[in-house]
């Protein structure tokens, strides 16, 4: 793989924790603005809804500029942003650098998806997806634990520090790596979303939801069901994570086979694991191996998913990556909603209940679109 998809990956590992580690710093951001834990929690929201809306938006007015300059401009906007959030006293002010934040983020990982999958050859793009999406499980095995370690011990505001210091090396290998001619602007008003590309892009939202459907309660799941101490929480969400880069680098070899029928076997895997452990979670031993396993599963079709969108809207790669990781973050927010909602219907296992249903969904919607896809594309070939 080219040196240029680890900076890229850098990037995706910054803005990942970026994302993910205001869940640590919530209480404390709080107590420093003057507000209440329930008004930092609009940071989260905030953020995400950033995600969602950004990442098309953004892609269509990327997709005029060479990629390069996209990815450069969104990058420094990222970085500024956390600057700016790292030295404000005003919560409105740090509220706002999170949506300019998230529409950075979105911008950037739009057009890096589909810079990635141009900068290696045609039959690898699963294995470059793998790379980028690698950044995001890295950024939950290291960078969100760091991040909370160094808002206990050095205030808040150093993790946006930080971000914004991992950020800069990523803007600087971007800046001398990417190609300066690269790929120019997209055609953008002839783009359709064609069926194949938009199961795909519901089947990855599903799967994405069950996801965090599951990742986002883990910790009340392990005290409360399993009986873990709270010190062993860290632990089993690291092993979460260590499962998710298994998973996702693994499935970047798989996908460039492009075989749907090694996906619905990997899926029908991946319900059965979520059924499994709401069944167990009360037992130790399981719990550990699943939360393992569920993490490989989960991000291994997840990312497959998202490569089979890239190489079905490879005419309009940046738009096809707007689309992707707007897919992606419409599950990541709706997967936590219903994960609450099972909370007060069926206890604390609820949520896995709630990801076995909606991976089963997806298989359902899957199995029911393989015709389709075989009728737009040669036999194994999506």
């Amino acid at each position: 793989m080219p040196f240029v998809l680890y900076a890229l990956g850098l990037a995706v590992f910054a803005q990942a924790t970026s994302e993910f580690m205001l869940s640590g710093l919530g209480p404390d951001i709080a107590q420093d603005l003057g507000v209440s834990i329930p008004t930092a929690g609009w940071l989260t929201s905030a953020f995400a809804l950033g995600m969602v809306v950004g990442a098309p938006a953004i892609a269509v007015l990327g997709a005029r500029w060479p990629r390069r300059r996209t990815l450069l401009v969104t990058l420094t906007v990222f970085l500024a942003v956390h600057v700016v959030g790292a030295l404000t006293c005003s919560f409105s002010v740090l509220l706002v650098t999170r949506i300019l934040a998230a529409l950075a983020n979105a911008g950037f990982l739009a057009v890096a998806l589909a810079t990635a999958t141009t900068l290696v050859r045609p039959d690898a793009k699963g294995r470059a997806t793998s790379v980028l999406l690698g950044g995001t499980t890295l950024a939950c095995i290291v960078g969100v634990p760091a991040g909370a370690a160094l808002g206990r011990s050095l205030g808040w505001r150093s993790a946006f520090w930080a971000v914004a210091l991992i950020s800069l090396p990523a803007l600087i290998a971007i800046m001398r790596s990417v190609p300066a001619r690269g790929a120019g602007p997209s055609t953008v008003a002839r783009f359709r979303i064609r069926p194949r590309l938009a199961v795909l892009l519901l089947l990855g939202a599903l799967v994405n939801g069950a996801t965090f459907c599951s990742f986002t309660y883990l910790s009340p799941v392990l005290t409360e069901v399993t009986g873990f101490g709270v010190g062993w929480v860290p632990i089993m969400l690291a092993l979460f994570g260590l499962g998710s880069f298994a998973g996702v680098t693994v499935a970047g070899r798989f996908a460039d086979r492009r075989d749907h029928r090694l996906t619905l076997v990997a899926g029908g895997i991946l319900l059965i694991g979520w059924c499994v452990f709401a069944l167990t979670a009360g037992h130790t031993a399981p719990t550990v191996v699943l939360v393992f396993l569920q993490g490989a599963l989960s991000f291994a079709v997840g990312s497959t998913l998202i490569s089979y969108a890239l190489y079905a809207g490879s005419a309009s790669p940046v738009l096809t990556g707007g689309l992707a990781t707007a897919a992606l973050n419409v599950g990541a927010a709706a997967g936590p909603l219903l994960g609450g909602l099972a909370i007060g219907v069926t206890g604390f296992s609820g949520p896995l209940w709630a990801s076995a249903a909606l991976v089963g969904t997806a298989l359902c919607l899957g199995a029911a679109s393989v015709s389709l896809m075989d009728c737009e594309v040669p036999e194994g070939s999506w």
